[in-house]
């Protein structure tokens, strides 16, 4: 049973008390993330999630280490588009050490001058790392293609030149306007009762942030542009996007059902038609990111450079199958049966929980338990597939590549 609680400044609280564990998760979901950005200060919310493991006005960055090594912790943290996360994981006997953590990172970091030349260093390094992995960068260059200029396509990291500009002045500028208490949801999942939310709320239910209208982007237009990058690599990738769902969009079950039968799994259209049938490529996926006001279903394929007719082609004519013929009853079945699988385990974490609230409460507003979610699968049908796939899957897409020969597009 989940109990939400709203702070008298407008945090939320969420809390999912499983007692049959020893762990508690603990996450600060804050809705800042890259799509709140602007150019010139595009990777803030990601460097700033580093520094906040860089040293409070009583721990350094070792001792934030330390405290959560020495109790057999763990503690992290993650960036997206519309959020940033930081969370630990802890035995249940320290979940109030832990949150004491966390608020001291949350409320008193020091974004130390010394510290701040260091992480943008390391920053550097994680952008140029990311830079040498094409089948990632693909990606991105799919969100540039369909976004444009809109702050869904910026890239999380930031760039170099963003990089250099950040001080400790404008990360807690950014903390004053973006880190206010309605935009924080503090969930916990675990072994701790109800009590644990008045520690909470001791804790994040005072603060006050900048008042002012809510930060947040025009809703983003979808484009079918297609976006190249020479690049000396063994593959060339492949990433095509269509126009999917916003999330919570009534028929996201549908859709989500519909991928997992398209290229969601080994056993599914994709997967099948393009390795195990043809051999074209080791990895070839498909998947639905769904955003505030806006989504999009992404194909991905990589292949040898000579390969990327043979491979477009084969996508394209498993698409054109799938949406002549539909899928039957046993995909549909199999396909259901996966999801609530995956759903049923997920359950056995206590991180998983903790990710499922935090979201939810911060992008949705609302909960679902799990036989509302189980419902919603089995209330899938052929024909609510067949739907969704014509809606997808119009005669547009928009295209990135990545390959050692320029110009490939043979006038897809």
């Amino acid at each position: 049973m989940i109990k939400k609680y709203t702070c008298s400044n407008g945090a939320r609280i969420v809390l999912e008390n499983i007692p049959t564990v020893r762990s508690v998760a603990i996450g600060l979901w804050i809705k800042a993330g890259s799509v709140n950005e602007n150019e010139n200060n595009n990777g803030i919310s990601h460097f700033l999630e580093h520094m906040f493991f860089k040293g409070t006005e009583t721990r350094n960055a070792k001792e934030i280490a330390e405290a959560f090594d020495s109790i057999g912790g763990q503690v992290n943290a993650f960036t997206s588009k519309e959020y940033t996360c930081y969370y630990a994981k802890v035995l249940d006997n320290h979940a109030s050490f832990a949150l004491n953590v966390l608020s001291d990172m949350f409320f008193h970091s020091k974004f130390d001058a010394e510290e701040l030349k260091k992480e943008k260093n390391v920053v550097l390094e994680e952008i140029k790392m990311y830079e040498d992995t094409p089948d990632d960068i693909v990606h991105d260059l799919l969100s540039k293609a369909v976004y444009g200029n809109h702050p869904l396509a910026y890239p999380i990291l930031g760039t170099e030149k963003t990089l250099s500009t950040f001080t400790s002045d404008t990360l807690k500028q950014y903390v004053h306007e973006m880190y206010t208490p309605d935009r924080l949801v503090i969930s916990v999942a675990g072994n701790v009762d109800e009590s644990f939310i008045k520690e909470v709320e001791a804790l994040f239910g005072q603060y006050e942030g900048a008042k002012q209208a809510d930060v947040q982007a025009n809703t983003p237009v979808f484009h079918y542009n297609t976006l190249q990058k020479k690049k000396e690599t063994e593959q060339a990738h492949l990433c095509l996007g269509y126009n999917g769902l916003p999330i919570g969009d009534p028929n996201a079950y549908s859709l989500i059902v519909m991928n997992n039968i398209l290229g969601g799994s080994m056993s599914s259209r994709l997967f099948q038609e393009v390795r195990e049938q043809r051999g074209l490529a080791y990895s070839v996926y498909s998947y639905h990111s769904g955003y505030e006001n806006s989504g999009m279903v992404t194909i991905y394929g990589g292949t040898g450079a000579q390969q990327m007719d043979v491979l477009f082609e084969t996508i394209q004519h498993t698409i054109d199958v799938f949406k002549a013929e539909g899928i039957t009853e046993k995909e549909l079945k199999n396909s259901k049966e996966q999801l609530k699988g995956n759903l049923m385990l997920s359950l056995e974490s206590t991180n998983s929980r903790m990710s499922r609230n935090g979201k939810n409460e911060l992008m949705l507003g609302k909960h679902r338990s799990l036989d509302e979610m189980v419902e919603l699968i089995d209330a899938v049908t052929q024909e609510s597939v067949a739907d969704i796939t014509d809606q997808v899957f119009t005669n547009d897409h928009a295209m990135a590549y990545i390959s050692p020969v320029e110009d490939w597009q043979s006038n897809k």
